[in-house]
């Protein structure tokens, strides 16, 4: 299952629920563009772990989306695994 956080210009935000055992991140489509990235919450910063497809515009469009909604991606991750 890979429940959508954000969907926001054309960006999908998601993660898998079977990487409970990753540290924190989450998953990034965009048409056939894709990528996934670390969530370092006592930092607030992130870590590209992996891109597909991502061009520099891409690439900039992504990590800002990501930090404008860092705190609501922090909580679902965090709401995600709850029993």
């Amino acid at each position: 299952m890979s429940p959508t956080i954000l969907y926001i210009r054309g960006w999908r935000l998601f993660f898998y629920s079977n990487e409970r055992d990753e540290p924190m991140h989450i998953h990034a489509r965009k048409g056939d563009a894709e990528c996934k990235y670390w969530l370092r919450a006592e930092l607030y910063e992130i870590d590209e772990v992996y891109s597909y497809n991502l061009t520099p515009a891409l690439r900039r469009e992504i990590r800002r989306i990501i930090f404008l909604h860092f705190e609501e991606l922090v909580e679902a991750w965090e709401r995600g695994w709850e029993q």
